[in-house]
């Protein structure tokens, strides 16, 4: 089998899934991967056989996207170029992790794919959404990746094609310790906001990894240190707490890893305000952005002895399994291999 796998490189949680998905898709046959954007700070450790610079987006340095420079970097005639000239027709399965231009090749040559990953969730309404959901946030979740199948990853399967997220083999197997630091990721802001930020919290140790920072420096209490995967996931698996962005993968992990968290939705990002909602439906402590309301909420939650957690139920293989079976010509369980589906 001829395996096309499209992955948005707009954010790093992507390229983290990839890796962790790869080894399974390899077991069903060849992968060609089609790396779609320019802002990850993480690397993919595979073969790129296609590369585009999608459609990246980039932030400010106060917590929201920076719509100037994300227009700017659009190309609709490079987009319609590479529409055309992406072989998707060549594959035997068309699998999308919300990447557009793969979603309008299909389209245009009339291929079946799977749009896969977090953002496939939404297209059911029993996924948690903002008390006000916006209409323009909506139509570019419904919109932006069109395909023929959906096989969503969330927090909870709060749909029958909703299934568990994927997690780092690393974070599968750690014990969780707490060496008493504070991760923070938050990458729509800048250092000098983050050091403002943290400051006054001069009892607490914190571990800030940086879109700006190339070496690790120290600022009092806080250690800024570039974004690297191993690094961070150390910093996670033995942190007291974590303060990140409302994406999904971070969350995602150190709700597996019962770690206490403040999720900050990315300001203007739709989807992670619906990541937000969902997170706090679970008990997670959540805030609209950085404002003054930070010291008492971040007083009142390092203290609280209560975690909220989730039980995970279907293994990184399983799903993949499922997806084959589901999206594909492959329609035995005589084809298909089941694992165990409950972590154990």
């Amino acid at each position: 089998m001829k395996i096309f796998y499209a992955i948005q490189a707009t954010g790093n949680g992507h390229i983290s899934r990839a890796m962790e998905l790869l080894p399974y898709l390899q077991k069903f046959g060849t992968v060609d991967i089609f790396l779609s954007g320019a802002n990850s700070t993480l690397p993919l450790n595979a073969p790129v056989k296609y590369r585009s610079k999608g459609l990246s987006l980039f932030y400010t340095c106060d917590g929201k996207l920076n719509y100037k420079k994300i227009i700017g970097g659009i190309s609709p005639f490079r987009v319609m170029k590479e529409m055309r000239d992406l072989p998707v027709e060549k594959y035997d399965l068309v699998i999308n992790d919300f990447e557009c231009i793969t979603a309008l090749a299909c389209a245009r040559k009339k291929v079946p794919s799977v749009n896969f990953g977090h953002q496939a969730s939404f297209l059911s309404d029993k996924t948690p959404r903002p008390a006000k959901p916006n209409k323009t946030g909506e139509w570019i979740l419904q919109n932006y990746a069109r395909a023929t199948n959906y096989i969503g990853l969330h927090f909870e399967n709060y749909d029958d094609f909703i299934f568990s997220p994927v997690i780092k083999e690393e974070i599968l197997k750690a014990e969780a310790t707490n060496d008493g630091h504070i991760t923070v990721y938050l990458p729509s802001y800048c250092d000098k906001q983050l050091i403002d930020l943290l400051k006054p919290f001069k009892d607490h140790r914190f571990e800030v990894f940086s879109r700006q920072a190339v070496t690790p420096y120290t600022v009092d209490h806080m250690n800024f240190r570039p974004v690297d995967a191993k690094d961070f996931n150390r910093s996670l698996i033995s942190c007291h707490g974590i303060v990140c962005g409302a994406g999904f993968e971070t969350p995602a992990e150190a709700l597996y890893l019962k770690k206490k968290m403040i999720a900050i939705p990315i300001q203007g990002q739709y989807e992670q305000q619906c990541n937000a909602a969902a997170l706090k439906k679970i008990g997670v402590t959540t805030l609209d952005k950085l404002d003054d309301d930070f010291t008492d909420t971040f007083n009142n939650w390092v203290s609280d002895p209560n975690t909220p957690t989730v039980q995970y139920r279907y293994s990184t293989e399983a799903i993949i399994n499922i997806l084959m079976y589901r999206c594909t010509d492959l329609k035995s369980p005589l084809d298909i291999p089941y694992p165990d589906l409950i972590f154990n």
